[in-house]
């Protein structure tokens, strides 16, 4: 089958082999680092594809004739729109996991070419400013990946490797569109034989659609980073990958015979023969691996002294359900609900917002789903809720300390009302929790709790089977504030959930995306697990159910400390589910409580990270 992002494709540019002689030495073993971005080993020969430079573009060009500019724009954003349906149809050819994501990844590109602050800002440039089309399209694309990277950078927290992965939204959007304004050509890997390692410069996220994982067994770029779409988009794919391996391009050559450990990061150039023996068993190690997780996916998450334990799914787009299902996640611990908002120009109404949260309900067949109102606020932006009055007023110094979070939504309770309303009504399709982000005083889920009531009564007497009583009502403890005031929330909150992530940042006043201080963001700091370790106490002193979401909850290493201190929930990314249970079918409570005893006596993270280290490898 032939694979062609578009009919201008050009054929990879790969770079010749020089020719050996009889009497040419053996090459000598290269070995790079990069980033270690989807587990496991393989070997095979290299091939370089290289892509077609992008035109270069006039920054002082103007044109006097915006309709031609326009025209020009319009045939190029046709164009792009067939390009992409076109890799869509690929899809079918790819692992279940990568058409998930990576067909997820090409509805946001369709969506991003059709009617669009993109476009209208693209279009404004050309007519106000005579913008030359390719010119417009770099500028507009570029100003609105800026602005998120600038939000995600003010907001810390998760939101900044989100903002990465928008901005390279938009990047990657006009690359396309450039390209199919100059007609360059795209780089195609039809011609790729069967058990390549792929190395490229750096690769685009629409590249991954074009990968047959049954022909490219691994993966290395030069350029490139674990949290972009990219990495994404591979690991759905299940291909060992290392990006960011700085100098591959220039020292690996076509043929030559590479090995790619995407679980330590290294990218070895001509093996020697005790690095391919090493490397063999890797591949093998990882194979049975996988069938072991495999079959995991049915068992129950117990520890051998029988305590179960509840290991739940994050979900940040639809498109993430069947991945949730095939992880063995019982239920979805953390619902994400601001892909309602985002790229979105109008507010989604409450029929709209149902109609989604019951399917997504009804497909977790019995298990709960838990639901975290659009957690918006600091200079995050949507077209949608700005229009509905949902945004910051005045300036504010500290984004991360404004208003954001259930703050904000009760500033403009409109926006709640209807999440609320909506979440209510599909609650009918099964089990449902809705959960409240930032709350950090009393008063706050007391307001909260009376909108949700109203809202609940309005909808009985418009005859809504609601029954007697509501889907529960929880917080999601994210600040020092509210998990010192456990107590105090525990009893207005049904439940509760911490948020690991925002906690470790407010707790250590430390925004890891900033290079200066990343170094000190740690949730394994002491000052944030005796946080974790308060809140939880005061949970189960009240008798309410608690979870943890954030990173922690899917490492294999922490979660038997989590266990130690006394929690039973947790909700993780869902391909970290599988390993958690690996990890927590082999433990005893009574040693976690050790561990934790242990652990909770240490005064840095350093000896806390030892203490953790020795107890995963039995030391």
């Amino acid at each position: 089958m032939k694979t062609t992002d578009s009919p201008d494709q050009a054929p990879p540019r790969r770079r010749r082999r020089p020719r050996a002689t009889a009497a040419a030495a053996a090459p000598a073993e290269i070995r790079l680092a990069g980033d270690a971005t989807v587990r496991g080993v393989a070997i095979g020969p290299a091939m370089l594809v290289l892509e077609s430079p992008a035109p270069d573009i006039d920054a002082t060009a103007r044109t006097d004739d915006p309709d031609h500019e326009l025209a020009r724009l319009a045939e190029a954003i046709e164009r792009s729109v067939r390009q992409i349906e076109r890799l869509r149809d690929r899809l079918a050819i790819l692992p279940e996991d990568g058409q998930i994501e990576i067909g997820s990844l090409l509805e946001v590109y369709r969506r991003m070419l059709g009617p669009s602050r993109l476009q209208r800002g693209i279009h404004d440039r050309i007519v106000r400013d005579g913008r030359t089309a390719e010119l417009a399209v770099r500028e507009e694309t570029e100003s609105l990946a800026q602005a998120l990277l600038s939000d995600g950078a003010a907001s810390g927290g998760e939101d900044a490797a989100a903002a990465q992965r928008r901005a390279g939204e938009f990047r990657e959007i006009g690359q396309r569109l450039v390209r199919n304004l100059g007609r360059t050509p795209f780089r195609s890997f039809s011609a790729v034989p069967p058990g390549t390692v792929l190395v490229a410069e750096q690769l685009r996220p629409a590249d991954a659609a074009l990968i047959d994982p049954s022909r490219i067994v691994a993966v290395a770029t030069e350029e490139g980073g674990s949290t972009d779409h990219t990495a994404i988009m591979l690991r759905a794919l299940g291909i060992p990958t290392v990006l960011a391996a700085h100098g591959l391009t220039a020292r690996a050559r076509d043929g030559a015979t590479m090995v790619v450990d995407g679980t330590t990061g290294q990218v070895v150039i001509d093996p020697g023969e005790e690095t391919l023996a090493i490397a063999r068993r890797g591949v093998a190690e990882h194979a049975r691996e996988r069938q072991a997780l495999g079959r995991l996916r049915r068992l129950p998450a117990r520890l051998t002294s029988g305590e179960k334990l509840q290991l739940q799914a994050n979900l940040e787009l639809p498109a993430e359900l069947p991945l949730v299902a095939q992880s063995g996640a019982s239920g979805i611990g953390l619902l994400r609900t601001e892909f309602l908002f985002m790229n979105a120009e109008t507010m989604p109404d409450e029929d709209r917002q149902a109609a989604i949260y019951a399917e997504i309900i009804g497909t977790m067949a019995g298990d709960t789903t838990t639901i975290r109102v659009v957690d918006w606020g600091g200079e995050k932006h949507s077209e949608a809720l700005e229009r509905a009055g949902l945004h910051q007023e005045g300036d504010t110094i500290n984004p991360a300390l404004g208003m954001r979070g259930l703050r904000l939504l009760l500033r403009y309770p409109a926006v709640l009302e209807t999440q609320f309303a909506a979440i209510l009504k599909a609650s009918v399709a099964g089990p449902v929790r809705v959960m409240l982000p930032m709350v950090t005083v009393v008063h706050e889920l007391r307001e909260a709790r009376e909108i949700y009531h109203r809202v609940a009564r309005r909808l009985r007497r418009k005859g809504l089977p609601l029954g007697d009583s509501l889907p529960p009502l929880g917080i999601m403890v994210e600040t020092p504030a509210a998990a010192l005031m456990g107590d105090a929330l525990a009893q207005e909150a049904e439940f509760l959930a911490i948020g690991t992530n925002d906690l470790t940042m407010y707790t250590l006043a430390v925004d890891r995306a900033s290079a200066d201080v990343a170094s000190l963001y740690h949730p394994l700091h002491p000052a944030v697990l005796r946080l974790i370790q308060a809140v939880t106490e005061a949970a189960l002193r009240q008798y309410r159910p608690i979870s943890l979401c954030g990173e922690i909850a899917g490492d294999p290493r922490v979660v038997p400390l989590l266990v130690g201190l006394g929690l039973r929930s947790f909700s993780m990314t869902a391909s970290a589910v599988p390993r958690v249970k690996k990890v927590v079918r082999a433990l005893s409570f009574e040693d976690c409580r050790r561990l934790a005893h242990r652990v909770m006596e240490a005064s840095d993270v350093a000896e806390v990270t030892s203490l953790i280290d020795d107890f995963a490898t039995g030391s």
